[in-house]
């Protein structure tokens, strides 16, 4: 019997013989144990944390749901809000949970912009540079903000578009991309520049400038803008009054030359500058490479417009913060991912030492910092000094007050000296009973607050850092007469007791 040999090639494999792992498949469960571990880290710290002083202030004046708010679009008081009224309760863990599940997302978007513009080990290594990066792995990953549906919503309308522009027809990716940007314009205005750099492209681009005159982008467009109608129906019921208040940031002041580097030193320090020198160098790269490699000059173009405006508006102003242009360099962290591969081939122990060493020094941050709100550490070297505060919920100022008879005292409204005192004091009061900001820089609580509500009434006015001479420059001519009280104290488990300045003005006749 004559025997058939099959060549070594086309015989099946034995059982209990395995292959290699398929391409992307080591990196694909290294993303999962990283968006994981990370987002266990992130709610363990939103249940040890209290909430920051932005963080109080939009879980309480966002209590009541609208289309617009003075600040910002409406989408991440709408996420606050809707935990909080699904699960019963404001505690900071619950009402940061959609923001760390977005975080997540934002995670798994970032590797696919990684894996589409090179491989997948360039996006898991831009996955991990991303959530090394404070401003993105602590802030936006974690806390009751903007930037969190922000960032997520920017990463999807980026997927969505290099999805999209390759294909020779088709509506699914560019219908996609429009309802993401639209998504974006609702978490915040800033999500403009980046969208702009969306058009920039195309019109740079000699492979992919065909599809302005198709239908596709201006449905997409059209699209993004039919979503963001309800924030200008809000705006121009009230006077645009939140258009006016963040253009205003970019009113000239004087002319600061040096203005421009120190913003992009503080985005450095909010990156880290080692981080942020690999964005800078992957920009650098992907304009040097142009247009033919069009999956860079589509990342390169979206980053450019905010990461440049505001450093070119910091020229002027003096309002610029160092987090607003970070929507740019998110889409620099691709490519810092492109760049990361051929580095741990070349010098795998510097690059392994580099993530461990950012993964200590922020570890290390928080740990500093969650030993200072646990027991004040700082007032051993500067007495009285306690920023903490702004970071801890005043739950204790509740039983205080009543304790006193000032809670529901007949005749007397409760209120903060500035805008995010008063969000401290409603988040930690429950909104009952409703407090006041007697601040002309009131945000919110000048448009929902009802200040006028206090009028004729008694005053019970809060806030750290008060003294006799500023409530009287601030505030004696609003009052016939103004009692300085003994301070409210808040006292803390396992923490020195806090003295919050208390003060009763008799009858308000005036506002800030």
């Amino acid at each position: 019997m004559q025997r058939v040999l099959t060549p070594l090639s086309e015989k099946p494999l034995s059982s209990g013989v395995q292959g290699p792992p398929a391409p992307g498949r080591v990196q694909g469960r290294a993303l999962a144990l990283l968006i994981a571990a990370t987002a266990l880290l992130r709610l363990l710290a939103g249940w040890q944390l209290g909430l920051g002083i932005d963080e109080s202030y939009m879980v309480a004046a966002g209590r009541a749901l609208h289309l617009g708010y003075f600040d910002h679009p409406p989408l991440s008081w709408w996420l606050a809000r809707g935990s909080a009224l699904l699960l019963g309760s404001e505690d900071p863990v619950v009402v940061r949970l959609p923001f760390i599940a977005l975080f997540a997302v934002s995670t798994f978007l970032v590797y696919r912009l990684g894996a589409m513009l090179a491989s997948p080990a360039a996006g898991l290594w831009a996955a991990v540079a991303f959530n090394l990066a404070p401003v993105f792995g602590v802030t936006t990953g974690g806390w009751v903000l903007p930037d969190g549906p922000l960032v997520c919503a920017l990463l999807g309308a980026g997927c969505c578009l290099m999805r999209a522009l390759p294909a020779e027809r088709g509506w699914g990716w560019w219908l996609g991309a429009g309802g993401c940007a639209g998504l974006a314009l609702l978490a915040k205005y800033s999500a403009g520049l980046t969208l702009a750099g969306a058009g920039l492209y195309l019109l740079t681009s000699p492979v992919h400038r065909r599809w302005l005159a198709r239908p596709q982008p201006w449905a997409a467009a059209a699209l993004a803008l039919a979503m963001f109608t309800p924030v200008l129906g809000w705006n121009a019921s009230h006077g645009w009054a939140s258009f006016a208040f963040q253009g205003g940031r970019a009113v000239a002041y004087r002319l600061n030359l040096a203005g421009p580097l120190l913003v992009l030193a503080g985005e450095a320090l909010f990156l880290l500058p080692w981080i942020w020198a690999g964005l800078i160098a992957g920009l650098l790269r992907g304009l040097r490479d142009g247009p033919r490699a069009w999956k860079s000059w589509l990342l390169c173009w979206l980053a450019l417009p905010p990461v440049v405006l505001f450093a070119v508006v910091a020229l002027w102003s003096r309002h610029v913060l160092f987090h607003w242009a970070m929507p740019g360099y998110l889409f620099l962290f691709p490519l810092l991912g492109a760049q990361l591969v051929r580095l741990a081939a070349a010098r795998p122990v510097l690059l392994r030492r580099a993530a461990t060493g950012s993964a200590m020094l922020i570890v290390v941050g928080l740990l500093a910092t969650a030993a200072e709100l646990r027991w004040n550490w700082l007032r051993a070297f500067a007495p009285g000094l306690d920023p903490g505060l702004q970071a801890l919920d005043w739950t204790p100022l509740r039983g205080e007050l009543e304790s006193r008879g000032l809670l529901h005292r007949p005749g007397t409204a409760i209120a903060g000296n500035s805008w995010w005192v008063t969000g401290k004091l409603d988040y930690a009061l429950g909104g009952d009973p409703a407090v006041l900001c007697l601040n002309a820089d009131a945000r919110e609580y000048g448009i929902t607050g009802n200040p006028e509500a206090g009028l004729g009434e008694d005053v019970l006015l809060l806030g750290p850092g008060l003294t006799r001479e500023r409530v009287r420059d601030s505030y004696g001519r609003l009052f016939d007469s103004i009692d300085e009280l003994d301070p409210a104290v808040l006292r803390f488990p396992a923490r020195p007791a806090a003295s919050v300045p208390l003060f009763l003005g008799r009858r308000l006749h005036g506002l800030p």
